[in-house]
């Protein structure tokens, strides 16, 4: 992992997108601290359709306790519905 500062990426911008389009992930700093990071867009896709995956298989896995099409709700003074009625 490469490190550089916002400042010097601003100036050499294209050597760290060419860097990164071949498999290095280099890492932002502000004041010394990380505050970004620049990856190629095939590390990004793979990893965003990873948690597009594990999302689709957990709800997948929980669909009997995510189904309330079942249960009955019943208005509460607590929360009125103001859609209906607003000074009611």
């Amino acid at each position: 992992m490469c490190k550089t500062s916002i400042y010097e990426a601003r100036n050499n911008f294209s050597a760290l997108v060419k860097s990164a389009e071949e498999g290095e992930v280099i890492a932002l700093t502000r004041y010394d601290k990380p505050v970004a990071v620049i990856i190629s867009y095939a590390e990004y896709e793979s990893k965003s359709s990873k948690e597009v995956d594990w999302l689709s298989k957990w709800r997948k896995e929980n669909a009997d306790v995510l189904d309330d099409s079942g249960l009955d709700f019943a208005p509460s003074r607590e929360c009125p519905d103001y859609s209906k009625d607003p000074w009611a």
